[in-house]
């Protein structure tokens, strides 16, 4: 049941719902401390103006490019992300809760790839099952034994955070590839510019040093050298995700190299310029482990450089991140994170993680299959919100081939209960609506020390009633601000 809002003007339609929480209002209608200042600059508006300022951020990202694709059945189309003009909120406290979890986290994370590749102790321990680690298809039996600089093999991490009425949340981990810091310093831009004295009012964390710190990240692994080459391996113009590779190659000013452009001289890495070829001391990648290398792996690929494995196997090549850490952020391993936390740093978890239930165990799949409209299933090497069932947004009958699916290969897929995602305010068609929203912090994690950027990818399910933040599912994002104490 829903309740009116007690704000008006631009708030005048605006839904409070006691199961959900809202990140700038309190049950009763009113302003929580933080959002203040917001809440009152923009009741104040008029629906106008509320239009001009997010035609505003939609036309500073539509003159940046800043794209995604969305994939379906015969084609892929490029698109302007869609942005939202009225910012998330943080304070200081919930965002030291968030950061110290996130440290947490990738810590343990980064221990027990060490682990799985070397000794398996953990393995051997029963904290997490060895058919589970040696028989996910991201577990590269060709990382054995291979010595990691600093035993970093995340040195990216970017953790999708939820909030519900209960707290915050872990809803999965991304170690391989992730994606989304360009829209974060995008959308930081867009909102800055269109709220330039709230900005200011609100003693906003900076964003604009990611780039800075995610040089001194991937240099700090090679500190055997003063000067270190870095540069960014892309798929390609037509990858999705290509405006971010491009972005972060120029605001670090370093390189950006596709596969055609490395070649291989004495067990190292080299990229051809105008001025002869140049070795290459890291590489931070933005393809999947299969396309790499195809000596080592997919013969077929064209987007990888034949003999980079060895380069990095010789030790005269870093990867970031390593070959072979999505073992670790397989969804079916994420129920074992919060024991991983408490096996390798003896401490309990500081983030919650989210009922987790495996349909590769009988009882997992019992129960998913009976639930099956209450749940939502996820294949377990799935991302981008395609391959998934909200049960309860399912008809009986896409349910039923769900059903068929599980059935056939239970291994593949988990389920958790629909989370009631907090909401935050939205201008939907020239008025303030709630939406669902969740955050994507990201992490780095460097030779000795780790920092995590004071802010997110804020990513809201625009459509009305929909928990599907994905831009390619029709979700876009928001600008997040983390204030000062």
């Amino acid at each position: 049941m829903s309740q009116r809002g007690a704000t008006g003007g631009a708030f005048g339609d605006y839904d409070l719902d006691p199961d959900y929480y809202d990140e700038m209002f309190d049950p009763d209608g009113n302003p929580r401390e933080a959002s203040r200042r917001l809440s009152t600059a923009l009741a104040e508006l008029e629906p106008e103006d509320l239009v001009k300022l997010q035609d505003g951020v939609y036309r500073h990202f539509l003159h940046e490019g800043i794209t995604f694709t969305v994939l379906d059945a015969d084609k892929a189309t490029e698109q302007i992300i869609p942005i939202d003009c009225v910012p998330r909120l943080l304070t200081a406290n919930e965002w030291e809760h968030i950061e110290r979890g996130l440290k947490q986290r990738l810590a343990a994370l980064n221990l027990f790839l060490k682990d799985v590749y070397n000794e398996g102790r953990c393995l051997r321990d029963k904290i997490v099952p060895i058919d589970l680690v040696l028989g996910c298809p991201q577990y590269r039996m060709e990382m054995r034994g291979v010595r990691v600089p600093h035993d970093v093999y995340v040195a990216v991490c970017g953790t999708d955070v939820v909030r519900t009425r209960d707290g915050f949340a872990v809803l999965e981990d991304n170690l391989r590839v992730p994606s989304g810091v360009s829209y974060m310093l995008a959308c930081r831009n867009a909102i800055k510019d269109a709220f330039p004295s709230l900005y200011r009012a609100h003693r906003v964390r900076e964003v604009a040093d990611y780039a800075e710190h995610l040089y001194s990240t991937l240099a700090s692994l090679r500190p055997s050298l003063e000067d270190p080459t870095v540069a960014i391996l892309t798929p390609g113009m037509h990858n999705s995700a290509y405006y971010e590779h491009a972005f972060l190659a120029g605001e670090m000013g370093i390189d950006l190299v596709e596969g055609p452009d490395l070649v291989l001289r004495d067990a190292a890495l080299h990229m051809r310029t105008t001025a002869g070829l140049r070795r290459v001391d890291v590489l931070y990648r933005r393809i999947d482990d299969d396309y790499l290398d195809p000596v080592m792996f997919r013969g077929d690929s064209v987007l990888g450089a034949a003999g980079l494995f060895h380069a990095y196997r010789s030790g005269n090549l870093v990867l970031a991140n390593a070959p072979g850490t999505g073992v670790a952020d397989d969804k079916s391993l994420y129920s074992f994170v919060p024991g991983i936390i408490r096996y390798f740093l003896g401490e309990e978890p500081i983030l919650a993680n989210v009922e987790t239930h495996l349909c590769r165990e009988p009882d997992g799949l019992a129960y998913t299959l009976e639930h099956l409209e209450e749940l939502v299933v996820k294949e377990v090497g799935g991302a981008g919100g395609y391959g998934m069932l909200v049960g309860p947004h399912a008809s009986a009958e896409e349910r039923a081939q769900y059903a068929e699916r599980l059935r056939a290969d239970p291994a593949n897929f988990i389920s958790q209960p629909v989370l009631a995602l907090s909401r935050a305010p939205c201008l939907i068609g020239g008025a303030i609506e709630p939406r669902h929203v969740d955050l994507r912090p990201f992490v780095l994690q460097g030779r000795n020390e780790q920092h995590v950027v004071p802010g997110g990818l804020c990513r809201v399910a625009l459509r009305r009633g929909s928990l599907v933040v994905n831009s390619s599912q029709g979700g876009g994002c928001k600008d997040l601000w983390i204030l000062e104490d």
